[in-house]
Formats: C-alpha cells, structure tokens, sequence
C-alpha cells in the first residue's frame, strides 16, 4: 500500500494522518509534514496511526524528530496504533515519551 501523510491544523492542534507504509524511501515526507505542523506552533500533535500498516526505523527516527522539533511543551498522541508499529514504539521505548491511545477526545 503507498504511504499518504496529510496535515491539519484546528485550533492550536496539529493532526496528521499516516496511511500505508512508512519506510526509508518515504520518511522524507512525513518529516516535510512534520516539519509542516511545527512552524504552525501547535500546543499538540496527533498523529493519527490506525491506517499505517508498516513503519520501518526511518519512521521512528522521524517520531524522534518531531519531538525534539514539537519541543517539551508540545504533547504527542499516537493514536490507533497497530500491534506491528505499537511493537516498533515499544521496543525502542519511544512510547514513554508520547500518549499512545486508541481513540482521541478532546481534553
């Protein structure tokens, strides 16, 4: 499946959606969209994740990426992360520094 990245930001709150697989070959795009929602200065990033069916190293490094570019005072939720990537997020221990859920509400 190819990987989409989409961006959208609503009030102070950057969401993006991943679909596909995230690989080497694509990272370079979702950084640009990561890249994207930092210069909007949101308070959060969600990153919608339900329809990512494979994220290689490259796409951890990316996560790692928009928490250093988010800042500390940026929260990040994953949200509906499948078994294959939540697997990924916590074998690297990435999961401690973000929310992963499964579902998004408003807070």
């Amino acid at each position: 499946m190819a990987f989409t990245s989409d961006l959208k930001v609503e009030d102070s709150v950057a969401f993006i959606t991943l679909t596909g697989e995230l690989d080497a070959s694509v990272a370079g795009q979702f950084k640009s969209i990561v890249e994207q929602a930092a210069s909007a200065g949101p308070s959060k990033l969600v990153v919608y994740m339900d329809k990512l069916e494979f994220m290689a190293s490259a796409g951890l490094r990316v996560l790692i990426f928009a928490k250093q570019k988010m800042g500390v005072g940026v929260s990040i939720y994953l949200i509906g992360c499948q078994e294959l990537v939540k697997g990924t997020l916590e074998m690297s221990g990435f999961h401690q520094s973000v929310y992963m859920q499964d579902n998004y509400a408003e807070a």
